[in-house]
């Protein structure tokens, strides 16, 4: 489906775009250090406890040299009981309700903004719009987007 955004119109006319009722999906699932910008993303077919738990174990494996906390909301799929986490990975789950504190929500709403409007005939090419996108984003575009002040002191003071 389109995913849509606020358009200015003249008063009293509505905005128009392209319309397709035809639901297909998978999930992109992400990771960004707002310190560095670097990345690590993952296409997986469902937002799920066991697609989830298949992205803790790549991202834990891709860095199996250092500590990792990765700052979650609060959905089913990241709050599973069957859900092992590898030694070098940390949840750091925030409150209910607020994915303005969640550093890569800046992100995939930028990457949403740049999908509105667009109509793709089969899954598959949203997916390649997607992955170029994605590949667009250097670590210093990364790393404005998500290295939000208050966050970015509250890590350095974790190790200091």
């Amino acid at each position: 489906m389109p995913i849509r955004r606020r358009r200015l119109t003249l008063r009293g006319s509505k905005p128009g775009g392209p319309v397709q009722y035809r639901f297909e999906s998978y999930s992109l699932y992400g990771a960004i250090e707002p310190t560095t910008g670097r990345s690590f993303f993952l296409e997986l077919p469902r937002l799920e406890a066991a697609c989830f738990q298949v992205f803790v174990d790549h991202f834990a494996a891709q860095h199996a040299q250092s500590l990792n906390l990765v700052v979650l909301d609060n959905g089913a799929a990241h709050t599973a009981k069957r859900l092992h986490l590898p030694a070098n990975l940390g949840l750091v789950p925030l409150p209910p309700y607020s994915p303005e504190l969640n550093p890569i929500e800046r992100l995939w709403r930028d990457l949403k903004d740049q999908l509105a409007f667009s109509l793709y005939k089969r899954l598959p090419a949203l997916k390649r719009r997607v992955t170029r996108l994605l590949g667009r984003y250097t670590p210093t575009t990364l790393q404005s987007l998500t290295g939000y002040p208050y966050f970015v002191e509250a890590v350095h003071g974790l190790f200091q």
